[in-house]
């Protein structure tokens, strides 16, 4: 599995963010590497070397910064690094939790990268369905509707399937792969979505969604 290092010019920060991020994808190695290894701000070659290789299982690690000079020290680290590493620019909080669900997924090295990056556009690059569709009208029976973790859940649910899936809230839609995405839709508790599928997964994937709401997200 994909790991992700959080490097910040702040201590607290990179591990909040870690933290935020953990809860989305539990299984995935989040390690974070802030301030400059004596107490103050500042970022740490060898803390981020160090935090690149706690976060490597063999698979790729993904790196995310904050500011200027995290991005140099990202790098060189990066580079001395002995597995696969890419360092993306992606907006720290946003990107750590959209890579860190990717990663859950099971995806690859580019596609957690690529998760992080699009996080940028509040993960709302537009998914289209077609063809033979698979509707469902679910109820969101949790307190919370499709907030963080539930929909967290929703995207690692589908993440390895081969379907375009959108979830419709009122007038807005959302791509269910995308965590970042379906927190926008602001779907709260008790409301009615419709979840819309095509492709060779589509079945499998409204199922998904539907046993998920059924279970309340596991709240």
């Amino acid at each position: 599995m994909i790991g992700l290092v959080v490097v910040s010019h702040s201590r607290q920060l990179a591990f909040g963010v870690a933290e935020l991020a953990g809860q989305m994808a539990p299984s995935v190695k989040i390690v974070p590497s802030g301030g400059d290894g004596m107490g103050g701000l500042g970022t740490s070659y060898e803390a981020v070397g160090e935090a690149i290789s706690q976060a490597d299982s063999g698979a790729g690690v993904v790196v995310l910064f904050d500011l200027g000079s995290a991005k140099m020290v990202a790098d060189m680290a990066a580079e001395e690094a002995a597995g696969s590493v890419m360092v993306v620019d992606a907006p720290l909080v946003e990107g750590a939790v959209a890579a860190a669900v990717r990663a859950q997924g099971g995806a690859g090295l580019p596609e957690v990268a690529a998760a992080a990056v699009s996080a940028g556009g509040g993960g709302q690059d537009s998914v289209e369905v077609g063809g033979d569709v698979v509707r469902a009208e679910v109820s969101l029976t949790n307190s919370v509707g499709l907030h963080a973790r539930p929909a967290a859940l929703v995207a690692r649910a589908l993440a390895s399937l081969d379907a375009a899936v959108v979830v419709r809230f009122g007038e807005e839609e959302a791509d269910a792969k995308s965590v970042l995405a379906l927190m926008g839709l602001g779907a709260p508790g008790g409301a009615r979505i419709e979840v819309a599928a095509s492709g060779a997964d589509a079945a499998e994937a409204v199922r998904r969604v539907e046993e998920l709401a059924a279970r309340r997200f596991d709240e």
